[in-house]
């Protein structure tokens, strides 16, 4: 499987991501969480513990090849920690290059993931508004 995902252009922390589902989960009892469906048909729900606008714990559960899950996990691990501002404005090419890189043809699960985490942030600001 590594060997198949080396060929096809996932660098190796892409492929270490993938194989061990790094921040793949639910969390329970999380502040906010949202399943966002991409053109690709991909799905992905991301879960999100926040306490004073910052991320204290963020899982991803997804229907989607490996490159969703990979750019998935890569985006949790960065945001972890993070002001939700700060979180909701990382681009896909931050994702890219935290990852090493991913396969051309993957590019849009990058946008997928940081499109999901957008409205998961968008919705979770909605509510703490009302």
């Amino acid at each position: 499987m590594e060997e198949l995902l080396r060929i096809s252009g996932y660098s190796d922390k892409a492929i270490e991501y993938y194989i061990n589902k790094v921040n793949v989960g639910k969390i329970e009892d999380p502040s906010i969480s949202f399943s966002y469906t991409g053109d690709c048909g991909d799905t992905v729900v991301i879960y999100l513990k926040i306490d004073s606008d910052i991320i204290t714990n963020a899982k991803f559960e997804a229907i989607g090849c490996a490159g969703a899950f990979s750019a998935g996990s890569a985006l949790m691990e960065m945001i972890k920690g993070e002001n939700i501002f700060v979180a909701k404005n990382i681009t896909e090419e931050e994702i890219n290059e935290h990852l090493g890189v991913v396969p051309i043809t993957k590019t849009d699960c990058l946008s997928l993931v940081r499109r999901a985490l957008e409205k998961t942030i968008e919705l979770f600001e909605g509510e703490i508004k009302r």
